[in-house]
């Protein structure tokens, strides 16, 4: 029989998953466990937690309310257990190797390593950016930053913070060119574009109901989101950059947001680590510091 605490271990597992599979990939079991984990629960608490057939997997409505108080709970529970982040730097020692988009690492991660570095003397980090995806198993990645998607059950994943893409330009281009009221007028206009490195392509502009657009008339083009907000910034062309990186520029009237109706639905920003049994005290550590560096972009 398993303890009550790990049924609701392999619950709250199961309730973030799309099945039963899945949950037992995350977990290091196998999928007959976490089968007979629920069912023990549902049995011990006398309410089904799933909807289940041959197909599909579907968590009941008391079974989402008992996964939002079961991980409360647990939460509170593991901290009594977590070392203090004041713990012998003896006890703390060793390399964490991290990948990250170019730009988050650039600008919202160095603080937060460096910090690090002050407090725990004795740990390395090893930072690759990269704004193509990281084969993490080949450069053997601790911790990981990504964009967009993210589909590998195998990897411990939290979602921190959301990422909007504007179109923007300098108000003098505005003034100059035109301000475009539709995704056909912009296309007319002189556009700042970025090519994706891992295909040799231009980045598409995203918008609202799956539209795409491929800057057309380009006057400036590179593989650099920096370079890119730099030559928008300079009036150079339109450009779609994320808002992290362009609403300081908003702020200030230097550039001026376009098209807003037609905004793309944000993307995610998550940070991840691969599932690898017990974490040690050194990935824990700079793991959590990047979790606070990711959630306050």
């Amino acid at each position: 029989m398993i303890n009550r605490l790990e049924m609701m271990r392999i619950f709250c597992v199961a309730a973030e998953s799309t099945s039963f599979k899945d949950a037992a990939m995350r977990l290091g079991v196998s999928p007959q466990a976490v089968t007979r984990a629920v069912k023990e629960l549902e049995n011990t608490i006398g309410e089904p937690l799933f909807y289940r057939n041959t197909r599909h997997m579907r968590i009941t409505e008391f079974g989402e309310e008992l996964a939002i108080r079961a991980k409360t709970g647990l939460a509170g529970f593991d901290e009594l257990f977590q070392r203090n982040e004041h713990m012998p730097d003896s006890d703390v020692a060793g390399t964490v190797r991290i990948t990250a988009p170019t730009v988050i690492g650039r600008r919202f991660l160095l603080e937060a390593l460096s910090e690090i570095t002050q407090q725990y003397p004795n740990i390395r980090l090893d930072l690759r950016l990269a704004d193509t995806i990281t084969d993490v198993i080949e450069q053997q990645i601790d911790i990981g930053v990504r964009v967009g998607f993210l589909r590998d059950s195998s990897f411990v994943a939290r979602a921190m913070a959301k990422l909007r893409f504007l179109v923007v330009a300098t108000p003098e281009l505005i003034d100059r060119a035109g301000r475009p009221q539709t995704i056909d007028a912009l296309a007319a206009l002189p556009s700042v574009a970025l090519v994706d490195n891992s295909s040799g392509r231009l980045w598409p502009w995203f918008f609202d109901d799956s539209q795409q657009l491929t800057p057309a008339n380009r006057v400036f083009v590179t593989d650099d989101a920096e370079a890119e907000l730099g030559m928008v910034l300079q009036g150079t062309g339109f450009g779609q950059i994320a808002d992290c990186l362009a609403q300081p520029y908003i702020e200030q009237g230097r550039l001026v947001s376009v098209l807003e109706q037609f905004a793309p639905p944000p993307w995610e920003i998550y940070v991840y680590r691969p599932q690898r049994g017990p974490v040690p005290a050194r990935i824990r550590i700079v793991y959590d510091r990047i979790l606070q560096a990711v959630a306050n972009i």
